[in-house]
């Protein structure tokens, strides 16, 4: 049976270490490290930022703000055709990658291929039909069974739907249901995270014009001026991710540019830019790898579940497949018996009526020898009615459309015939007990349900804990633009007079006249512009200029935690209940395995008596048949004798077919149809049959994992 591998990418990272000087002090060595780090991230945010030309600073216009031109339709990408479901090997995709990136950057972002299931016969059934027949072998039976069932290649799809949610569990997100699986997902209530990094830049554009009422607080600080007038662009980028450990890592790279018709502002227009650097960590509820991996580790049972779903599929499909074949066989010897059986019953009726014409045999006796002869045409009719249907079940099973053209009015001819099959039976009960509770499918389906309410029980343990979040971050602030280089300083009268508290014009004597004061008007000259841009203030963040370091703990303590608590009970109720059904399923799995048992050593008893009965009706016939060659007996004697004998070779052929079905039925009980049958769990997820393959879960001899299986593919 295939085994999921589990795949583990470690990631190593080495770190150059190097003795820090102390003596400088904390501030000295806090900068020096912010500076290397700052660096670093804005090295690579700049290749990825939005670079505008409206960061380009001049003293005599303003920059035009044109927003991003919308990009050009993303080229149509063909993707490659995955296989169709049957005979053209889909296994070999792998639904738990995503599609590469590079070097196509808009691979993730395009929906994948996959072809329209097709519901047409395998070309292996074409082979096998000649001159409108289908000669079967079991064997031949069960490999096309396995390759257009429909029930196969409905249950075919789980496996890779279990793919697609491990595929989702990996970003962190909730994994989808699995047939025969118990959970999905957790149903713990631990802080969710995103494990897939995210980049969101964000670009926006603001003018207004707003009225003033008082400069001074306005900002315009000129007097006469009626609105201010502001133009600010925004251009903004942030990168996040999560981590399994608990952990919420952000950068973000904000820059904004500005102008206003206020003479009060040191820069005209101004550019402002901000690094950030921070995270949070959850130490309590959501803390630590195992609880933040819990939906994946799901996932990946669930896979297995999904497996084992599958094997438990292919195992009822080739047992169902085994008893509609010898259930053909019987139908069509049946048939011939009944024929036969007819056949003596007309001759016995012909000689009966002419020992009537002779005046040698009562009318009774013709009468009871037309009845018997109604009978067996009854009988016959009804052999033939049961061969139609057995040949109809036997056809649904091996193909995808019966209702083809090729296939519609094929006769199915089995060329196996049943026999006495060599003891298959352990030694002991318990023997065949161990076996049954290592292979049959939905006693590991349950253990692997067992493992998952286990994870669910941890993972709500954990969510009883309070809330405590650690964040932490940094920001580097840079600032520049255009400024006036000041000139020369002059003094003027404004004419406007200083009055005192009672509005009185300030009054001083000049010569014995009461002059009054006036307010002076300074006039600064403008010598030139200092001009300032984009650079320069990310020079100030690299130069940690203007730092800002924070930190913060924060508490979230549930009073009464009944949410949590609920979750937890329903959790351990869940597993409790498991561990009963896992035990309800092993005393199933006994009582199969002793009733298949006690089936199969009644049904070769029963042939070992019916084959000694048909040899004694033989041995009868042929005695009656030397009678009557020596005139000792009549043909009424022979004949009733040779119907004996066709009856007991039915009987026969009954008890054969029986034993066939009752050996089918008790490798199901023990988990050996897959085995037995030389099929293993890969070829029937293809769709395609490997002849020398004896053991599931091996191709070619070899031990073959889910992960070697599709190595060769991915998603297109």
């Amino acid at each position: 049976m295939t085994t999921l591998l589990e795949r583990v990418h470690s990631l190593r990272l080495s770190a150059n270490k190097k003795q820090c000087d102390f003596r400088g002090g904390k501030k000295r060595l806090v900068a020096r490290f912010a500076r290397a780090l700052v660096a670093s991230f804005v090295a690579a945010l700049l290749v990825i930022g939005p670079l505008s030309s409206a960061f380009a600073q001049s003293p005599t216009q303003d920059p035009a703000q044109n927003p991003p031109s919308n990009p050009a339709p993303a080229p149509t990408v063909t993707t490659g055709s995955i296989a169709p479901v049957s005979s053209l090997g889909l296994a070999k995709y792998d639904f738990t990658k995503p599609p590469r990136a590079f070097p196509d950057l808009l691979k993730p972002y395009q929906q994948i291929h996959i072809d329209e299931p097709v519901i047409i016969n395998s070309p292996r059934l074409q082979q096998l039909i000649h001159d409108g027949k289908l000669e079967l072998t079991l064997q031949d039976a069960v490999e096309l069974a396995l390759e257009n069932s429909m029930d196969i290649a409905v249950q075919r799809y789980y496996p890779w739907i279990a793919d697609a949610s491990i595929l989702k569990a990996r970003a962190g997100g909730l994994g989808y249901a699995t047939p025969g699986g118990l959970f999905s997902s957790s149903t713990a209530n631990v802080p969710s995270l995103s494990y897939d990094p995210a980049l969101t830049a964000t670009v926006g554009i603001n003018d207004s014009s707003a009225p003033i009422n008082n400069p001074f607080i306005a900002g315009t600080g000129v007097a006469g001026v009626l609105d201010l007038v502001t133009h600010s662009s925004q251009f903004d980028t942030q990168y996040s991710q999560g981590f399994e450990t608990g952990t919420n890592f952000f950068v973000s790279w904000d820059n904004t540019r500005s102008s206003s018709n206020s003479s009060e502002n040191f820069f005209n227009p101004a550019v402002q830019s901000t690094l950030t650097i921070g995270f949070s960590q959850a130490l309590l509820n959501g803390f630590g790898i195992a609880v933040n991996t819990r939906n994946i580790r799901i996932a990946n049972n669930n896979r297995k579940i999904a497996d084992w779903a599958f094997a438990q599929q292919a195992i009822t499909t080739i047992t169902n497949t085994i008893t509609a074949y010898w259930e053909l066989v019987y139908a069509r010897a049946n048939v011939k018996v009944d024929e036969q059986a007819i056949t003596v019953s007309q001759k016995l009726y012909n000689d009966n009526k002419k020992q009537l014409d002779a005046g040698t045999m009562a009318p009774l006796d013709v009468t009871r020898a037309q009845s018997e002869l109604a009978t067996d045409r009854q009988n016959l009719i009804v052999a033939r009615t049961v061969q139609l249907q057995d040949e109809q079940i036997l056809k649904n099973a091996i193909t995808k459309n019966p209702l083809a053209a090729d296939v519609v009015h094929i006769e199915i001819i089995p060329t196996d015939q049943p026999k006495q099959p060599a003891a298959i039976e352990d030694i002991s009960f318990e023997d065949s007990i161990q076996e049954a509770f290592a292979k049959r499918p939905e006693l590991q389906e349950q253990l692997y349900n067992l493992k998952n309410a286990g994870i669910d029980i941890a993972a709500t343990h954990n969510a009883l804990l309070p809330s405590l979040t650690l964040s932490a971050q940094y920001s580097s602030v840079g600032l520049a633009g255009n400024s006036p280089i000041p000139g020369a300083t002059t003094y003027t009268n404004s004419e406007v007079p200083i009055v005192d508290a009672n509005g009185n014009p300030v009054t001083v004597d000049i010569g014995g006249v009461p002059t009054p004061i006036f307010e002076p008007v300074v006039n600064t000259a403008v010598a030139g512009t200092n001009s300032q841009g984009f650079g320069n203030a990310q020079n100030q963040i690299f130069h940690n200029r203007f730092p800002a370091y924070s930190a913060q703990l924060t508490l979230n303590l549930p009073l009464r935690n009944r949410s949590a608590q609920a979750d937890n009970a329903h959790a351990i109720l869940t597993q409790r209940q498991q561990e009963t059904v896992l035990q309800q399923l092993k005393n199933a799995a006994l009582l199969d395995i002793r009733n298949t048992y006690i089936a199969l050593t009644q049904d070769r008893a029963q042939v070992d008596a019916a084959s000694e009965a048909r040899q004694l009706q033989q041995e009868t016939f042929d005695a009656e048949q030397k009678k009557y060659r020596l005139g000792a007996s009549t043909v009424y004697n022979v004949i009733l004798t040779q119907r004996d004998l066709i009856t007991a070779q039915g009987t026969e052929l009954r008890a054969l077919a029986n034993l066939e079905e009752a050996k089918a039925n008790y490798e199901r009980a023990l988990g050996r149809t897959l085995e037995v049958n030389h099929v293993a769990i890969a070829d029937a997820k293809s769709g395609e049959i490997e002849r020398d393959t004896l053991i599931p879960g091996t191709l070619h001899g070899k031990v073959v994992g889910t992960e070697e299986l599709f190595k060769d593919g991915g998603m297109r």
